[in-house]
């Protein structure tokens, strides 16, 4: 196919807010958009590439799949290879068995399902993970597993049956990316059902423009088509943000963009000029290579940091993904793309043995995480790193805050001789099952009220028809009717309202009442909270844990919560 200079430079204009948006620039709020111009590019330029050669009657799919091969493995196996060794020095237990397991994922092109199953991709959490881009990767070669069989059983019953097929598929898999971005999110995102449909706007240009040429459209119509897509797509980077319903019907604004640019740019018009200009072509070439290396590097930053690292930090990074791109586009997709230098054997070869390595090694990581990531410390120290794990009950006996909660039975430890109850929001439950643990030698169990997300809002008349609100009401009454109990411990996380004398009258309020009824009421102030999580601190503290380990200020602390006296 002809080369078009635009293309590149569409790349750019997808893969700088992508960078941007994941180093953390809130100008850049929507730059995730970028990765749905990318499908739109990918589905136009493979789509071009597919119906030449089936009008020609050369179309083979041994071809087609060395040409992707050649195209998108090396690059990312040499990305996988470096990550290895910063995983092992930096990620703490449970980040380096996800990190094994994405190896893994990678390797099958699933590494999409492996995220969608994990967490959702604007949680804190995927922001750690060096490999949590490659989903898009996963989800184009899913599609392109299906794509070209399809077009070469259908041929034969001519172009316009395939387009109403594939017309028929993009809107089921349009409106099941809007259903699906309210009521399930995470799986719209992630997976490939809700995300085809980007593809097949880049593949209804390709057949579009297999039989129309663009200067049929008209200089005027062809400058203001451009544009109106460069301005659809810079919209989308600027006003979208984490909180937009995506991917359903909002994703027509950047692949609209993309595929208006496709149509009406060209070398003969300003905005094909302005897209295809030096510096957007430049970094269009490295795109793939840029796109490969920015994750890894912001996430290894994170890993490595305490806090969230600045933004002169992450501006450094990316500049860094700009050039260990270009040195990989020079000297490793270029050299895999020449036949001449690496034949089709030796490329599928290569991928079947590298693919395997990194499955082995994923296997290795994942059924002997704790020995190998504890290789890094000594006996003690590995073992308390180890010994930093949640309450093994939180999933089932933290509630969240929905209806049916209000009136689930609490969770019960250890023995029916319940004397103790922990009443609270999501601090309580490592409390509850720590004094469990205690009691248990005693014959001495608990039970255990926790509602995520909850502060002490109990009879405050604003908040009483919250589902906070009555859950308190309930559990203070129930509590109160329970002769078994003598003891109610209550521990919330409540820094955010402690400030606010109303909240704090709200739990006097609610330990005054308890008090009443005969009850011995235990306050535990809020844990202080630190500014990572713990296992960062053990990791980084390895070396020596005969001492402290500081997170926070003890002053910033008592200012928090003056009440306290400075006891903390």
């Amino acid at each position: 196919m002809d080369y078009r200079r635009e293309i590149d430079g569409l790349r750019a204009l997808a893969v700088l807010p992508v960078i941007l948006f994941h180093a953390g620039f809130e100008a850049f709020s929507g730059g995730f958009v970028g990765v749905d111009v990318f499908f739109v590019i990918s589905g136009y330029l493979i789509t071009t590439i597919i119906l030449a050669e089936l009008e020609q009657g050369k179309f083979s799919i041994i071809n087609f799949y060395e040409r992707r091969a050649r195209r998108i493995l090396p690059t990312l196996f040499l990305v996988m290879l470096v990550c290895i060794p910063f995983a092992w020095l930096l990620l703490v237990l449970s980040d380096m068995k996800d990190f094994s397991q994405s190896l893994v994922g990678v390797s099958f092109f699933a590494s999409n399902i492996l995220f969608y199953l994990e967490s959702g991709y604007f949680d804190a959490k995927a922001e750690l993970k060096p490999l949590l881009h490659t989903w898009s990767l996963a989800v184009e070669e899913q599609y392109y597993v299906l794509f070209p069989l399809f077009l070469m059983l259908f041929w034969r019953l001519g172009r316009r049956w395939v387009l109403v097929t594939l017309g028929l598929v993009f809107v089921a898999s349009l409106a099941l990316a809007q259903w699906a971005a309210y009521a399930r999110p995470a799986e719209a995102f992630y997976l490939l059902p809700a995300r085809s449909w980007e593809l097949l706007v880049g593949a209804f240009a390709a057949f579009y423009l297999s039989k129309a040429r663009c200067k049929d459209f008209g200089r005027a119509v062809s400058e203001l088509g451009g544009w109106l897509g460069v301005a659809l797509i810079l919209y989308a980077v600027f006003a979208y943000n984490k909180k937009t319903p995506f991917p359903g019907l909002y994703a027509l604004v950047p692949t609209l963009g993309a595929v208006l640019i496709i149509l009406f740019a060209t070398q003969q018009t300003a905005v094909g000029k302005f897209v295809g200009n030096k510096v957007f072509v430049g970094v269009g070439l490295i795109s793939y290579s840029a796109y490969l290396w920015h994750q890894p590097l912001f996430a290894f930053a994170r890993q490595a940091s305490l806090t969230e690292p600045t933004h002169n930090v992450f501006l450094a990074l990316s500049i860094l993904a700009l050039v260990l791109a270009y040195f990989s586009w020079r000297y490793v997709e270029t050299l895999f793309r020449d036949k001449s230098i690496i034949s089709r054997k030796h490329i599928f070869l290569s991928s079947l043995s590298f693919g395997s390595f990194f499955v082995a090694i994923g296997l290795v990581g994942h059924f002997y995480n704790d020995k190998i990531t504890n290789l890094r410390f000594n006996d003690d120290q590995a073992r308390v790193v180890s010994s930093v794990s949640a309450s093994p009950v939180r999933a089932s006996c933290e509630f969240i805050q929905v209806n049916d909660s209000l009136f689930r039975e609490p969770c019960r430890y250890f023995s029916n001789r319940s004397k103790v109850a922990v009443f609270g929001n999501s601090h309580a439950t490592e409390l509850a099952y720590s004094i469990a643990s205690i009691l248990k030698d005693r014959n001495v169990g608990i039970i255990h009220h926790a509602m995520s997300g909850c502060y002490s809002n109990y009879k405050i008349a604003e908040e009483s028809g919250t589902v906070c609100g009555r859950w308190h009401r309930k559990v203070v009454d129930n509590l109160v009717l329970d002769k078994q109990i003598e003891y109610v411990v209550l521990s919330y996380r409540n820094e955010g309202q402690w400030s606010n004398a109303v909240y704090r009258n709200a739990l006097a309020s609610m330990a005054n009442d308890l008090s009443d009824a005969g009850k011995k009421v235990v306050l535990v102030l809020q844990a202080p909270l630190p500014l990572a999580h713990i296992n960062k601190y053990l990791t980084k503290n390895a070396a020596d844990l005969s001492g402290s380990i500081i997170s926070r200020k003890l002053s910033d602390w008592n200012n928090i919560y003056p009440e306290s006296g400075g006891r903390f």
